[in-house]
């Protein structure tokens, strides 16, 4: 286990641990949920809403996983947490699933979307060139010192939230206003409590994905106890009023029946709120926030492979550090399953197939609470769950409907999810756990 006082693991500082939750969290979701939305919640009011339950949930899960990243600072996420409360093997299959379908397939994704939205500024690009490009631009920079690392994911995040903040503002201004009402009128109640918002939840949950950032990097930032809980807390709440905002603002510029059923809602919204040259606009300003998104998961992912290499003789190589401390072997072992995975485009069947998986391992890690609080009531806790215990039995609530729902709609796809996950389980038995006494006290390092 690398040694938590180690200046080397302790280099990400409370505003960069901030950019990379929220970098994680604004994706292509919210450019793209809407229109599925406004068909069956023809109301300003319940589409705010459902927004705002999304938020509400995310940001309890937000609040359990803070308690358990002050009390066991550790780098990895549900590997560490679900290995340490749970089992080692429960730990190792959150982990493998994590390393490739929860980062490594998502990076692919959102470089397809930067490639596909890309087109739409220049025609003539070719949207696999710039996706691989995009990819190969942002590693050198990750696998440099720390400094230019922060650097570049602050800088690139501060101006996604710039160019978010530009679109509201122009929203607010932009006519004629759609005759749409964001106060309540009589039958949103039955709207909010209808199987279309449930539903429309699960998409907005995925908006909302990335709440979780910073724990993944807990062994690498400084004053984890204090950090996580505040880089989790106020990142997932800048992106619920951003969220809330941008929605406000497609329903009041934008027909909700032109915005119906359409996936690049952003890109119709795009002539309402910009004029003419609307769509391209729109395209350009996503591709820019795209970057910092790319960044920041690429950053995350190569963290849970080197604690994984640290605990597992099988997977030790991918321990090694830089004098820097940078996970050079991880980040270029993902690097090359993002390569593997845009060229071939099999990512996203292993997203949608580890969707239930996913969710599952987030499920187990907020019952970790009252499980680690059970076994351990003396064990150090800097940071206690706010709210204790509604706010994590809303997120259990929410991702328990969320599971079953994926379970129903999805059943082959989730039995494939499943069987990813026994297919980690498989891998951890037949690995061999290196003894106590070959596990570095420090990261491993290698010449740059």
């Amino acid at each position: 286990m690398s040694d938590l006082n180690s200046p080397a693991t302790r280099r990400i500082s409370g505003l960069t641990a901030t950019s990379i939750v929220v970098a994680n969290i604004i994706g292509t979701g919210i450019f793209t949920s809407l229109g599925f939305q406004v068909g069956d919640l023809p109301s300003g009011f319940a589409i705010l809403m459902l927004w705002l339950v999304g938020g509400v949930c995310a940001l309890c899960g937000a609040l359990c996983y803070a308690e358990l990243a002050a009390a066991l600072p550790r780098s990895g996420g549900e590997y560490h947490f679900l290995g340490t409360i749970f089992h080692p093997a429960l730990g190792f299959m959150a982990g493998w699933v994590s390393a490739t379908a929860g980062f490594a397939a998502p990076v692919a994704l959102a470089a397809m979307a930067f490639g596909n939205y890309l087109t739409g500024v220049w025609p003539g690009v070719p949207p696999l060139g710039a996706s691989l490009a995009v990819v190969w631009l942002a590693t050198p920079l990750l696998l440099g010192n720390a400094k230019l690392g922060s650097g570049f994911q602050n800088g690139t995040t501060l101006l996604k939230v710039a160019l978010i903040l530009g679109v509201i503002a122009v929203g607010c201004f932009a006519g004629p206003s759609q005759p749409v009402s964001f106060l309540p009128r009589p039958g949103d109640g039955a709207l909010i409590a209808s199987a279309p918002f449930a539903v429309s939840l699960v998409y907005v949950m995925f908006a909302y994905s990335g709440w979780n950032a910073s724990t993944y990097i807990a062994g690498e930032v400084r004053n984890p106890s204090r950090v996580i809980p505040l880089s989790v807390g106020f990142g997932t709440l800048l992106v619920m009023g951003l969220y809330l905002a941008v929605n406000a603002v497609f329903v009041r510029s934008t027909p909700l029946a032109v915005m119906a059923g359409k996936v690049e809602v952003a890109l119709t919204a795009g002539p309402y709120l910009f004029g003419a040259a609307g769509t391209r606009i729109m395209a350009g300003l996503i591709c820019l926030g795209l970057v910092s998104t790319i960044s920041a998961m690429m950053w995350i992912g190569p963290q849970v492979m080197v604690v994984m290499g640290e605990d597992l003789r099988g997977l030790r190589w991918l321990a090694g550090r830089s004098r820097h401390g940078t996970p050079v072997r991880a980040t270029l072992a993902q690097f090359g399953l993002v390569n593997l995975f845009l060229l071939t485009s099999s990512f996203e069947q292993v997203v949608n197939s580890a969707t239930v998986i996913l969710q599952l391992c987030s499920f187990l890690t907020v019952l970790g609470v009252f499980v680690l609080r059970h076994k351990q009531p003396n064990l150090a806790r800097p940071y206690r769950t706010w709210g204790y215990p509604v706010t994590p039995l809303v997120f259990l609530a929410v991702s328990a409907w969320m599971l079953w729902h994926l379970l129903c709609a999805k059943p082959v796809e989730s039995l494939i999810g499943l069987g990813t996950g026994a297919l980690g389980l498989i891998l951890y038995l037949l690995s061999t756990k290196n003894p106590p006494s070959s596990v570095p006290a420090s990261p491993t390092h290698e010449p740059e």
